[in-house]
């Protein structure tokens, strides 16, 4: 398929480009290394498949793929954790792709994996390419679920520490992009399935590869470079034993708070809400709670969660939630639009307000407007 030369060159320049603009960001972080490292071989992985269509033959298989699942899993779990250092356990990861490697090049000549359709024929090869199949099906499974699921706990945990919603910190556009990528390779798995038993299919699927490669070399690296780095939001333990962590089946066993002065903290967090109003600081966090009514930050969670069942951002936006109803029910607010205020009162997003809304009332806030306006 002669088209998927220009493919090819036009990946190679922009994950070229694209990684080398990601290694010149600065701050530097460890995340970044990532993330270039992984545009590299996106690039490397196109040179490869160029050469090896056009001048020789370099390798019997591809082998870099190997690669991608791992950095994909690593790269979230440092975004996570600005403050995670590397392993050198992490190296494990590289088993996979170092084993391929080497039996890549050492049968670099042999016919092992020239077209799909091939897949079956029973030579002294089909072990290796059913072992290679399904290894990269699982390398690709499992670490696309690890880094879903690492990111679904980390959009959890800051429902903890910050009461509003943004795009930079929830990393949805990882979460999204990781179900794309996992689905790409999906669809490229079925397809080759259908060509190998069937045969029905007029092309080979393992080009569309190229077309994905190139795809998400230049959507990751796009958004990779707009990402800001983040704080270690993850970060509220206790410091004392030498550590808590937020999240856990047995968060607060060891946190040492008595009862009576679990009350007492709460009595104080809803006094100061009621009177000071910190909520209409749509930029609110746990740090700023804490750093006003002096109750640590471990506790706080603890408390809300424990004592009064909520997280740190339904309690904010609950409260935010009233102080919009007390608005609507005030005839000076009347010329205001419901957005308006809405933002005035702390939201920073329509559908977090429609959503509190819709849940605290039961009624849609344009709705709850007309009954008051009516009654009114």
């Amino acid at each position: 398929m002669d088209f998927i030369e220009p493919v090819l060159y036009i990946g190679i320049s922009q994950s070229f480009f694209a990684g080398l603009l990601i290694a010149t960001r600065r701050p530097f972080t460890r995340a970044d290394r990532i993330m270039t490292a992984w545009v590299f071989l996106f690039c490397i992985e196109m040179i490869f498949a160029l050469v090896n269509r056009t001048v020789l033959d370099m390798y019997s298989f591809p082998f870099i793929a190997f690669t991608y699942g791992p950095l994909l899993y690593l790269y979230v779990r440092h975004m996570i954790r600005p403050s995670l250092t590397f392993s050198p356990w992490n190296v494990l990861h590289s088993i996979p792709f170092l084993i391929f490697f080497a039996v890549s090049v050492v049968f670099r000549e042999e016919p092992i994996f020239d077209d799909l359709s091939g897949f079956f024929v029973i030579d002294r090869f089909i072990p290796l390419r059913i072992v290679y199949g399904i290894c990269f099906f699982l390398s690709v499974t499992v670490y696309s679920a690890l880094s879903f699921l690492e990111i679904r706990n980390h959009q959890r945990r800051l429902r903890d520490l910050i009461s509003y919603t943004s795009a930079k910190l929830t990393l949805n556009w990882l979460k999204i992009l990781s179900i794309t990528f996992y689905t790409a390779y999906v669809i490229v798995f079925i397809l080759g399935g259908i060509k190998i038993f069937a045969g029905l299919l007029p092309f080979d699927p393992y080009v569309l590869t190229f077309f994905f490669i190139a795809f998400f070399s230049f959507v990751y690296s796009f958004y990779a470079i707009r990402q800001p780095g983040m704080l270690d939001y993850l970060s509220v333990t206790r410091e004392e034993d030498g550590g808590i962590p937020v999240d856990g089946a047995e968060r607060y066993a060891k946190s040492g708070l008595r009862e009576d002065q679990a009350e007492e903290y709460l009595t104080r967090l809803i006094t100061f809400m009621d009177e000071e109003k910190p909520y209409l600081n749509g930029d609110l966090t746990i740090a700023d709670l804490s750093l006003r009514t002096g109750i640590p930050k471990y506790y706080i969670t603890e408390v809300l969660n424990e004592k009064y069942g909520r997280n740190f951002f339904s309690f904010i936006n609950e409260y935010r939630v009233r102080e919009v109803i007390n608005r609507m029910n005030d005839p000076k607010y009347q010329h205001y639009t419901i957005l308006a205020i809405a933002f005035d009162a702390g939201f920073n997003s329509k559908s977090t307000f429609n959503s509190f809304f819709k849940t605290y009332t039961g009624k849609t806030p344009s709705v709850y407007r007309q009954l008051v306006s009516k009654t009114g």
